[in-house]
């Protein structure tokens, strides 16, 4: 960005590798999933823990939980 707040230089997206017929022929569609609200209790350290950690604590949790699925799921 130049001094006036004008981007400098190309401002074209760089161009990717191309997908071929054979990518598209077992491409499906994943709809995406809509997250679920939850009220949970948590233990006052578990929670001071994340919280101390700084902004996006709640995410950080949500991945700390996502991690524990991937590594108990038998598929």
């Amino acid at each position: 960005m130049n001094r006036e707040g004008k981007l400098s230089g190309n401002s074209e997206p760089l161009k990717g590798e191309e997908l071929g017929p054979d990518f598209w022929a077992n491409a499906r569609l994943v709809e995406p999933k809509e997250p679920r609200s939850v009220h949970l209790k948590l233990d006052p350290d578990v929670f001071e823990f994340f919280k101390s950690q700084g902004k996006g604590h709640l995410t950080r949790m949500q991945e700390v939980l996502k991690a524990y699925v991937r590594a108990h799921s038998h598929s």
